[in-house]
Parts: structure tokens; sequence; C-alpha cells
């Protein structure tokens, strides 16, 4: 494997230029698919050379249940500095999925109780909580359920105007439509999973919003009318229910999305040029993460002959 199994865990490192660049230079959806994919697919190729570094470190502890093969010397020599690298890994590995599942765990729970909520209520595709309290936010549907519901509350519609009314709604049901949920869990976990993809979840939770800031105001004609309701509902509900729930009001900074709609539409282009900082920005993410699948890839299926001789000769 060499050098090629500790890549993975440091190449997300080439998604930071495009990670800052992404949320003024290119379209929100553009930059929501393409951060959340490079996220996702970093986390997964870091976690899985981390489990390749668990395996030959577990092989080095007395007792262990793997086979006897698998702590040869010439398994050991396929990882550089294979005691320390090796049991480093196996705390660092157990790290990542506990938090992961922490994560994993409490998405579910506020899925829950805000599906519980809404018992008793009819099965439309607008849930209206008589609650003083204002919210506002798009809860996904589960299977058989349909894409999801838009939730709010009385005092949430009260602080808004018929206009800023519309602007909600189309937001939220922009945030459905599109999935943003998605993007939001796999970018939270991946974050979970390498700490160099933090800013990724942070770049990812702007253009998400940013997103269905635009889609919300193309559906109601009025740019300044979205801004408008934006700014009011952050000032009435100023805390999302959840990280990984899209809402009107979450995450900021809410004055740059009021000043980007105050400006015109931004350009749809599906790909920034390559002339352009973003889109140097995106080829070397894509680059990195592409490096990264293939030393994962090749260091998996490396160590996977490695331990086949291992074992066969013993």
């Amino acid at each position: 494997m060499g050098v090629f199994v500790f890549l993975p865990l440091v190449l997300p490192l080439t998604a930071w230029p495009v990670a800052r660049l992404a949320e003024q230079r290119l379209h929100p959806r553009t930059a929501t698919r393409l951060l959340a994919a490079v996220a996702g697919v970093s986390a997964v190729c870091s976690t899985l050379c981390l489990g390749l570094l668990v395996i030959v470190g577990t092989a080095q502890l007395p007792g262990n249940p793997l086979p006897d093969g698998w702590s040869d010397p010439d398994v050991r020599a396929a990882v550089p500095y294979d005691e320390i690298a090796g049991r480093a890994a196996i705390p660092a590995l157990l790290a990542v999925l506990v938090s992961c599942g922490v994560a994993a765990w409490r998405q579910l729970r506020v899925r829950r109780r805000a599906a519980g909520a809404l018992a008793g209520l009819p099965p439309t595709s607008v849930a209206v909580l008589p609650d003083r309290t204002p919210y506002a936010y798009a809860l996904p549907g589960g299977r058989g359920r349909g894409r999801g519901r838009v939730v709010v509350s009385t005092g949430m519609l009260a602080g808004l105007g018929s206009a800023e009314r519309r602007a909600l709604f189309a937001h939220e049901r922009a945030h459905l439509d599109g999935g943003h949920h998605r993007h939001l869990l796999t970018v939270h976990l991946a974050a979970r999973a390498n700490p160099f993809l933090r800013p990724l979840r942070t770049a990812v939770a702007y253009t998400a919003e940013r997103w269905a800031d635009e889609e919300a105001a193309a559906e109601v004609g009025s740019r300044r009318t979205v801004a408008r309701a934006i700014g009011k509902a952050a000032l009435l509900a100023p805390r999302a229910p959840a990280a990984t729930l899209p809402a009107l009001a979450a995450v900021g900074p809410v004055p740059r999305r009021v000043a980007a709609l105050m400006r015109p539409a931004p350009m749809g282009r599906a790909w920034p040029p390559v002339c352009t900082a973003a889109g140097l920005a995106a080829w070397g993410a894509a680059f990195g993460t592409t490096v990264s699948a293939l030393s994962s890839a090749n260091s998996a299926v490396t160590l996977y002959f490695v331990l086949h001789a291992a074992t066969t000769s013993v």
C-alpha cells in the first residue's frame, strides 16, 4: 500500500479553495451538488483507509481473533510505520464510527419528533401548527410518505405579509424538491468522519439555502420579496430546529443571503470555466477526490492480495 493509504486522509485539503470560492463564484445548485459529492466520496475513502490501517494494527495485538497469517511481517511491511500508524488508527476509526453514529441517531430523533408533532393533522403538503413560537422548515418524507411537508407555525405566519408568506412556502418547497436534506446530511456526516471536511459542511449549509432562495425568487417573481422574508424570518426565529433540516431562517450569514438577492440572479452554468479561480479550484477538488478514490482502491486491493498470500502460506 505504501504512502497511498495515507493520502485519502489528507487529500480533502484540496477541496478547501473551492469550498470558499463556491459560495460566491458558482451557482448555488452547482456548488451544493459539487461540494456534497466531494465531501461524501472523500469521507468514504478516508474511512476505508482507516479501516485498512486498523486491520494491520489489530493483527499486531496479542490475542486478536484474526488469522495468524495476518500478523506476518509482509503484511506489516505494506504500511509505512506500521506499528505506530496501525495502532493509532484503531481509536481513530472508533471515534469516527461513534461520531457518525451519534450524528445519524440525532438526525433520526429530530425527524421523528417533528413527524410526531404532525400526528393527527391532515396529510397536506403544508402543515400549520398552532404555536406562537415562530418557525418554519422543510420536513423530508420517509418511504411511502411522498417528498415531505412544509411545517410552519402560526407565530411565523403572523410575522410575515402575504407576499412574504408565498416566498416562505416557495423556499421550503424548493428544499423538498431539491432534496437538500440529503446534501446537508452527507456533508454533516462527512465532517464527522474527517475534520478536514468541515469547511465543506459550512459551505453547503450556506449554498443549499442560497439554492432555495434563488428557486423561491424565480417562483415569486421578486428577489426583494424573498430577501425581505429571509430577514424577517431570521429576526423571528434565529435558530433552526436541526442542522440537517432546511429552513428559511436557518444557516446564514443572513446578511450575505440578502445581499446576494439584491444582485442579479447568478448564471446557471453547470461547471465554471477552467481559466477562472473557481474553475481551477473546482478541478483541483475533483482531482483530489479522484486521487483519493484511486488511492483507497489501490490500498484495498493491495492489502487483500497481501493478506491472501500471507494466509495461504501459513
